[in-house]
């Protein structure tokens, strides 16, 4: 192995070091103790403190007390993602039109493999603690906002998330590949997604899609609640006209 290639593996290792690090991390899991930290990525203990150390100096941990979490340099450069910077800054106005308009919970979400990645989230007065934060993910084939992303998807992209597995979050989860394709091809005529307390039972949601300049579906838009206050009636046809506001503006700035 030559100098360069051995240069090479040691950065890519410390990369993967750190990476399993940041992984260990999620919405049920914000801060960690070192054991806890060294349990979760899979790495030796010494490796954990070793790497967590030079991420700490890096401003990708902070360490107040005995706990690791997110350094806050992470924050800053997530804001500089084009998928937040471009997408949220141009539909961030009909979210909070929606919200207004609603007053139940607003999210942003663009597809992310087999799960949904929430961009942006509003949530007011009526905090829904079950549901993904910003930069959280949920599954793209029990949500609103990943059936409003699949209904205008390839067909590859559908059959891949199908692949990843339908298990049943409730008993209201459509798990049947076959009733989730039905799912999927009636709701391009009605111009939005339902989910009735699929993902947590007591909450229903309602999803459009937004599509970029080239007529591509790119995120979706949706509203979040208790079952008894979303009626897919009421509330589709304001999700569906803020999402195609929200489209128009995100292809006019792209």
């Amino acid at each position: 192995m030559s100098p360069t290639e051995r240069d090479t593996a040691v950065t890519l290792g410390a990369l993967q070091r750190a990476e399993a690090i940041l992984g260990a991390f999620d919405a049920e899991h914000r801060e960690l103790t070192l054991a806890a930290l060294s349990r979760r990525s899979g790495l030796p203990r010494s490796t954990t403190h070793r790497t967590a150390e030079t991420m700490i100096r890096l401003g990708w941990l902070d360490k107040p007390e005995h706990h690791y979490r997110i350094g806050n340099r992470l924050f800053e450069l997530s804001g500089l993602a084009p998928i937040r910077h471009e997408l949220r800054e141009a539909v961030l106005p009909y979210l909070h039109d929606l919200h207004h308009a609603t007053r139940i919970t607003v999210q942003l979400g663009v597809l992310d493999g087999p799960r949904v990645l929430v961009v942006e989230k509003i949530t007011g007065h009526r905090p829904m603690p079950m549901l993904s934060q910003v930069g959280g993910t949920l599954p793209a084939y029990c949500s609103a906002l990943g059936r409003a992303i699949l209904a205008w998807s390839e067909t590859e992209t559908i059959d891949a998330v199908i692949a990843a597995g339908l298990p049943a979050r409730t008993s209201r989860t459509v798990t049947d590949p076959v009733a989730l394709r039905r799912e999927l091809a009636a709701i391009p005529d009605r111009g939005w997604a339902v989910e009735r307390e699929e993902g947590n039972i007591g909450v229903s949601c309602v999803g459009a899609p937004i599509f970029g300049p080239l007529g591509n579906v790119v995120a979706a838009l949706s509203v979040t609640g208790p079952t008894k206050l979303v009626r897919a009636d009421r509330a589709g046809p304001a999700v569906r006209m803020a999402a195609a506001a929200a489209s128009r503006a995100y292809a006019f700035r792209r």
